[in-house]
């Protein structure tokens, strides 16, 4: 097996080249890569697996009771899938995992992993902060689909994006996608950038967003 390089894996921290090698030598059983637009796992899949994401790009997103899309996140190279849905009592995937482009995933078996992580110590304690830090990003999902205007739910995004330091970045994705991320029509986001464009809050040029009025912001979250 052709061994890629996991150190910027945060599962794989503080562990030494020989053990991270070790490791994946014994417990990757698979190298599967995925073409553009498929599906790697389906919402209500049980999680029988561990996939690392090597190569590629996949956005995560679950359908809403009212029929919208709702995207997760997306999840970039080396990143594992829905970790903590390995040891849950209910161990199923929450999420759709969609390939953006082509992607290439080492597939290690429950069993397997479960396996390291009792031979490792280190290994399992990254594993639990893995997952605390996916709590910290669910909760603030969460507060961000509490607030119940659009503008303040993009605001609350714009702010988490930007630092009153650095007042401008790129948006990663398209109206559409964007759209699917607050769980909204597209038209009803393109109608609310152009108000906070009309205002003087924000700039917008092609993707490259800039705050102008930071105040306002933090006024409407």
């Amino acid at each position: 097996m052709a061994v890629y390089d996991v150190t910027s894996c945060p599962l794989f921290f503080h562990l030494s080249p020989d053990e991270r090698e070790t490791i994946l030598e014994r417990a990757v059983s698979e190298v599967r890569r995925v073409e553009k637009g498929h599906y790697v796992v389906r919402q209500g899949d049980p999680v029988q697996h561990l996939f690392l994401l090597m190569e590629g790009l996949v956005r995560t997103e679950m359908v809403t009771k009212e029929g919208n899309v709702l995207e997760i996140e997306f999840i970039e190279p080396v990143r594992p899938l829905a970790p903590a849905f390995l040891v849950a009592a209910e161990s199923r995937y929450p999420v759709d995992v969609i390939t953006m482009e082509e992607t290439l995933f080492y597939v290690i078996p429950k069993s397997a992993w479960l396996r390291e992580m009792m031979l490792n110590e280190t290994l399992m304690t990254n594993f639990m902060r893995v997952n605390s830090n996916m709590t910290v990003f669910l909760s603030k999902k969460v507060q961000m689909m509490s607030i119940k205007s659009l503008k303040g739910k993009l605001s609350l995004y714009i702010l988490e994006c930007t630092a009153p330091q650095s007042p401008s970045f790129t948006l990663k994705r398209t109206q559409s996608q964007l759209a699917e991320y607050f769980g909204v029509q597209r038209p009803s986001l393109a109608r609310t950038l152009g108000e906070l464009i009309r205002e003087g809050t924000i700039r917008l040029y092609k993707r490259e967003l800039t705050v102008l009025d930071r105040r306002k912001l933090e006024e409407m979250v």
